[in-house]
């Protein structure tokens, strides 16, 4: 009689498990995860996006501050959409933090849009900042900010010298 390959008590089998073959690498190609050109294709590119917005925001100045947000912010002054904008950096901060993701990313949507109201309560066009911005493409964050260290106390007159 031939030994059974089962355990009674358990019911399991103790025969020694089959090996799969090896699989072949596949041909396919491996999907990546979508570039920033292969998003602003679909959605227009963040620059524009914020382009857009910053007219949006333009375009309430003179709207009435009872049915326009952006109208209330602006009518309140610089000094107040700058403390709005602050309080929304906060609260974006607090979600990074607390690793709350999509809570970041709802409140980094409102930090953008409270930028752009100070954008246009100070008077500053999104090409200004885009500008800016290609400036400092291609240049070490480090080295920029050593040079900015350098350059602000004088530019205002201090004699202090800022802690890269």
């Amino acid at each position: 009689m031939a030994k059974s390959t089962k355990k009674k008590n358990l019911g399991l089998q103790t025969a020694a498990p089959k090996l799969k073959k090896p699989r072949k690498p596949s041909k396919r190609k491996v999907a990546h995860p979508p570039t920033a050109e292969t998003r602003h294709a679909s959605t227009g590119s963040a620059a524009a996006v914020m382009d857009r917005l910053w007219s949006v925001v333009m375009s309430r100045r003179t709207a009435d501050p009872a049915i326009s947000h952006s109208a209330r912010l602006l009518a309140r002054g610089t000094a107040k959409v700058a403390q709005k904008f602050g309080e929304e950096a906060v609260e974006c901060l607090i979600e990074a933090v607390a690793g709350n993701r999509d809570a970041q990313i709802a409140e980094s949507a409102d930090v953008l849009y409270h930028l752009i109201v100070l954008w246009v309560a100070s008077g500053i066009r999104p090409e200004e900042v885009w500008d800016e911005l290609k400036r400092r493409e291609g240049i070490s964050g480090i080295a920029e900010k050593a040079a900015r260290a350098r350059s602000l106390p004088v530019a205002f007159g201090l004699e202090t010298t800022k802690i890269p």
